[in-house]
């Protein structure tokens, strides 16, 4: 039977850490049950997560912006203002366009 899951290659990347820096990564081990490493692993994953969101945020402000300067179509603040008021009432609008 062939196996069809795609194995994850591991790179080896090191990480020099200043004397202090490392002592306190430890430290946080210890108190987490966790090794250095993985304290290191999940904050790079997370940075780059949180990088990567911004990142297509930026990239989706731009494409709006572009967008606004080619269209020139914009919905005025005052009718954002009135549609989120409205939100939870009985007589809550519809999305502004």
């Amino acid at each position: 039977m062939q196996q069809t899951e795609t194995m994850s290659k591991t790179i080896n990347t090191g990480v020099k850490l200043d004397e202090t820096l490392h002592t306190r990564l430890k430290a946080l081990g210890v108190a987490k049950d966790r090794t250095p490493h993985w304290l290191m692993k999940a904050a790079i994953e997370e940075y780059v997560e949180r990088e990567e969101a911004y990142e297509r945020e930026k990239r989706e402000d731009m494409e709006r912006w572009q967008r606004y300067k080619l269209t020139d179509h914009a919905i005025p603040n005052e009718a954002v203002s009135a549609w989120l008021a409205s939100w939870g009432s009985e007589n809550e609008l519809p999305c502004p366009k």
